[in-house]
């Protein structure tokens, strides 16, 4: 982007993929790699601040590259991570000093921790570290989660829950306080501008921006249009919120 976009950016979902560490086909699927360094380059000019390293469903329960990609990043950045419920209480905490801020339980693709465990495990990464929980869901499949996703106190839905015909689920629990990742829009099966003001409208601190960068398997991966498409639609008082504000204050990032 050129100088047209002075707004900071926290962005809120990115995925760093370094060959030094392992990397798990995912039904069939192993990214390119996708450094610190490479990030850093793609992001120059967009006004990125700091942002949420996110592990993909390659990374699996393997901390390496997360921590790594922590340690690099430096203060701004955070990490969401993949465990397994089996992790103990010690192992939360040395992620929480490391920077992890929350817990990624990826349904659409797998990779995670089964969601048979998303109410217990995400209660108590919340209860030991404040961690929230982040889905990566088709929102077609949120009614039969709606009970345990209401029940928790802190969850985030990625790239806008991909399907239109999920938005009224999506909707439902906006009501209900759930925060959404205005993320992936090459992903999505709608318009993106008229949902980003539907979510705002319903709750003007929901919608938290990212760039989804590498845009693994995506349709369309980020463009740096994608942040004039949230300025556009939003105007610059929300803009601002959704760039940067919302998610800094749910990661926790002053």
């Amino acid at each position: 982007m050129t100088g047209a976009h002075r707004m900071p950016i926290f962005d809120a979902h990115f995925h760093i993929v370094d060959p030094r560490f392992p990397v798990t086909p995912n039904q069939g699927y192993v990214p390119p790699a996708f450094t610190v360094a490479d990030y850093r380059e793609r992001v120059r000019g967009l006004g990125v601040t700091g942002g949420a390293v996110v592990s993909g469903s390659f990374h699996g329960f393997d901390q390496s590259c997360l921590l790594d990609a922590l340690s690099l990043l430096g203060p701004g950045f955070v990490g969401v991570t993949q465990l397994p419920a089996t992790v103990t209480d010690d192992e939360i905490t040395r992620l929480n000093d490391a920077g992890v801020r929350g817990i990624r339980f990826n349904i659409r693709r797998g990779g995670s921790e089964s969601v048979d465990h998303l109410g217990t495990l995400a209660r108590r990464v919340h209860d030991v570290a404040g961690w929230h929980t982040e889905l990566y869901v088709d929102a077609r499949a949120l009614p039969e989660l709606t009970g345990t996703i209401a029940a928790l106190p802190a969850v985030s839905i990625d790239h806008l829950g991909l399907s239109a015909a999920g938005l009224p689920h999506l909707a439902a629990l906006v009501d209900r306080g759930v925060r959404v990742k205005a993320t992936g829009f090459g992903r999505v099966d709608f318009d993106v501008a008229p949902v980003l003001r539907a979510v705002a409208d319903r709750n003007p601190h929901a919608l938290m921006f990212g760039t989804d960068l590498p845009s693994t398997r995506a349709p369309r991966p980020f463009l740096d249009a994608d942040v004039e498409i949230v300025t556009d639609a939003l105007g610059p008082e929300l803009a601002t919120r959704v760039l940067h504000d919302n998610a800094a204050q749910f990661y926790r990032v002053r």
